[in-house]
């Protein structure tokens, strides 16, 4: 292939317009450089004053601070890159369209991680249950040991790790056994019907009142709770403070009994009669 005849052209216009077109190439590249220092520059600054934000805030979890400091970075550095490409007269309308195209088609195929993602926003923000609390969510229970955006992680009281989605956590019931200070231990302990009621519920009341860990308010509750087949049944309400659950439950039990025995009160079981009938 011949190149064309370059007759007539005129060298001067075109060193004139390889010039022009050079400087204004220049003027843009450094136009785009200025624009991505400042811009990173200025993502930065604001990614670290809502991180810093964030860390003070005492409704805000610090995992939430650094999502949301990202969230911001990564948008003015996005809102940079589609002005440097609009500097360069590239069509920028299109590039965007194409992005919510891919964005979309990304959210349908990770609706289950946006979803615990969504969850796990609202966990930090709503704080039904924080780190240390022991939880019963998703069917399973244990001590909250780390909340992320996606999961939350339970130790069990076997010292089994479980790993439950954000969006099951939420999306079910909540029980939080450590939302409160104090809690209700309730009792049941059974007495023979031939015992003495008063004595038994003295008894009792000397065993709980005893205890350190039971609260005097609200006051220590005593009373006949029910008629069963060999039994009389006397229920108790002690509050105590939350940490103190268990180890008052475990250790009533043992004390009540001990006292029972030693002023003569039976804890009944069940009984069977055998009948037999004599051949006439």
């Amino acid at each position: 292939m011949e190149l064309p005849a370059l007759e007539g052209l005129n060298a001067e216009a075109i060193v004139d317009y390889v010039t022009t077109v050079g400087a204004a190439a220049l003027l843009n590249v450094v136009f785009a450089a200025i624009m991505l220092i400042i811009g990173f520059m200025v993502a930065g600054g604001v990614s670290r004053a809502v991180r810093r934000a964030g860390e003070r805030s005492e409704r805000l979890d610090n995992t939430l601070a650094g999502f949301f400091a990202s969230l911001v970075k990564y948008g003015i550095l996005a809102v940079v890159l589609i002005a440097v490409l609009n500097r360069f007269g590239v069509e920028t309308t299109s590039i965007v369209a194409a992005l919510g195209a891919a964005v979309l088609a990304i959210g349908f195929a990770l609706q289950g991680t946006l979803s615990n993602l969504a969850a796990g926003v609202m966990i930090v923000f709503f704080r039904p249950y924080a780190l240390g609390h022991y939880v019963e969510i998703a069917g399973s229970a244990g001590t909250v040991k780390d909340i992320t955006l996606f999961y939350t992680e339970l130790n069990t009281p076997d010292n089994v790790q479980v790993i439950v989605p954000n969006g099951q956590a939420w999306g079910g019931v909540i029980t939080n056994y450590s939302a409160y200070p104090t809690r209700r231990a309730d009792f049941v302990f059974s007495i023979s019907y031939d015992d003495d009621i008063d004595k038994a519920q003295k008894v009792i009341r000397d065993v709980f009142e005893a205890d350190e860990r039971v609260m005097k308010d609200p006051e220590l509750f005593v009373e006949v709770s029910g008629h069963g087949a060999s039994s009389v049944d006397l229920t108790v309400r002690a509050w105590v403070k939350a940490a103190d659950y268990w180890p008052l439950h475990f250790s009533m039990l043992k004390a009540v009994k001990q006292a029972f025995d030693a002023n003569d009160i039976e804890i009944p079981y069940p009984h069977q009669v055998e009948i037999q009938k004599q051949a006439s």
